[in-house]
C-alpha cells in the first residue's frame, strides 16, 4: 500500500514512517524540516525506492499537488504547529498550519481519490479542564478547548468530519495524550520527558514549573505508533483517546528519571505557567473497542528507552 505522512520527520512521524517501510509499505513523507529532522529519518532513507522525502510547507498548494500526483490510500496528518504557548503568542500562524495545513491536505487527499485520512488530534487540550471526577475524560466530553492551539485542532477534526459527510473521505482522528520517547527533541516544543532526560544526563539543575503535582497522561511513542497503523483501517469517522487512562505527576515523573540517570538531587521550582493544565488523563476504552488497541508500555520501561536511546546517542558523538 502507497501511504503519505505529513510531519513525518519529526519524532512520532518518523517512528511511523519506520514501522510503515518494516511493514512493506511505499511511503511518502511531507515535511519542512521546521522542527523534525533527516537524521530522524535515516533508516528511512536507506529503504530505497519504497521512500520518498519532499521537503514541503503543509501549507502550500504544492501539497495538494503532490498528494494528486502520489495517488496515496491513506493519508496520515502528523505536521502541525504542536506549541501551545505559541499558538497563545501567534494565534494567526498556528491557524495557517493547523487549520489551513489540514485543508490542503484534505483537498490533496480528495483529489487523489486517498480512501482515508488518519489525524493526530490533541487529547491534552480538546477537553479544556475537565473537573478530577471527570477523569480518566472519554471522548463523550464536550469539546472545549481553552488554547488557540486546541482550538485550531478541533477545527481541524470538524473539517475532516465535513469532508467524510461531502466527499466520503474517510477519517480517524486519535487524541493523542502526552507522547513522549526516543527521537523527541529537548530544544524544541518537546514534552518534559524529553526536558528532564537532557538535563539531568548533561548534570543540569531541572526547574519544575509550579508545585510539580500537575498530572500528564504520558503514553510511549511505539504505542502512538501503533494505535496509528491500526487507524488505517479501523474506527472510521471517529475520534479515539490514544493514552493510558493513568495519571503521572511531574513530581512523580522527575523522581523516576533522576533515579534511572543516578541523579540525587532535588529539582527547583519556578513560578506556575498561566493557562496550564492542573490534571490530565485520556479514557482509552473507545480504542480498545474500535482499534483493538491498548497502550503496553509502562512509564519505568517508557523511560529506560528514552535514557538508553540518549546515552547511545552520546556514545556515537
Amino acid at each position: 500500500m502507497r501511504v503519505l505522512v505529513t510531519g513525518g520527520a519529526g519524532f512520532i512521524g518518523s517512528t511511523l514512517v519506520d514501522r510503515l517501510l518494516a511493514e512493506g509499505h511505499a511511503v511518502d513523507v511531507v515535511d519542512d524540516l521546521s522542527t523534525g529532522s533527516l537524521s530522524n529519518l535515516a533508516q528511512a532513507r536507506s529503504a530505497g525506492g519504497t521512500f520518498t522525502f519532499h521537503n514541503l510547507d503543509v501549507r502550500s498548494i504544492e501539497v495538494v499537488d503532490l498528494l494528486a500526483r502520489r495517488r496515496p490510500e491513506v493519508v496520515y496528518h502528523l505536521a502541525a504547529q504542536a506549541d501551545v504557548r505559541v499558538s497563545v503568542t501567534n494565534p494567526v500562524l498556528d491557524a495557517e498550519v493547523n487549520v489551513l495545513g489540514t485543508l490542503r491536505v484534505l483537498e490533496g487527499a480528495r483529489v487523489a481519490g486517498s480512501a482515508r485520512v488518519v489525524f493526530a488530534a490533541s487529547g491534552g487540550t480538546l477537553y479544556g479542564e475537565p473537573s478530577p471526577d471527570e477523569l480518566p475524560v472519554a471522548e463523550s466530553h464536550s469539546h472545549r478547548p481553552l488554547s488557540p492551539y486546541g482550538v485550531s485542532k478541533k477545527a481541524a477534526i470538524d473539517y475532516l468530519v465535513a469532508y467524510r459527510e461531502l466527499h466520503a473521505l474517510e477519517f480517524c482522528a486519535l487524541a493523542l495524550g502526552n507522547v513522549y520517547g526516543p527521537r523527541q527533541d529537548p530544544y524544541g516544543e518537546a514534552g518534559v520527558v524529553a526536558i528532564f532526560t537532557d538535563r539531568l544526563l548533561s548534570d543540569q539543575v531541572v526547574t519544575i514549573y509550579g508545585d510539580g503535582a500537575q498530572t500528564r497522561d504520558f503514553v510511549y511513542v511505539d504505542d502512538v505508533v501503533d494505535a496509528f497503523v491500526r487507524a488505517a483501517t479501523r474506527g472510521g469517522g471517529l475520534v479515539c483517546n490514544i493514552g493510558t487512562g493513568q495519571e503521572t505527576s511531574v513530581n512523580e515523573l522527575y523522581r523516576a528519571l533522576a533515579t534511572r540517570c543516578g541523579v540525587d538531587r532535588e529539582a527547583v521550582h519556578g513560578p506556575a505557567r498561566p493557562g496550564e493544565l492542573q490534571r490530565s488523563s485520556l479514557d482509552p476504552t473507545r480504542a480498545g473497542i474500535h482499534l483493538g488497541w491498548r497502550p503496553w508500555t509502562t512509564i519505568a520501561e517508557g523511560i529506560e528507552g528514552v535514557v538508553r536511546h540518549r546515552l547511545d546517542q552520546d556514545a556515537r558523538s
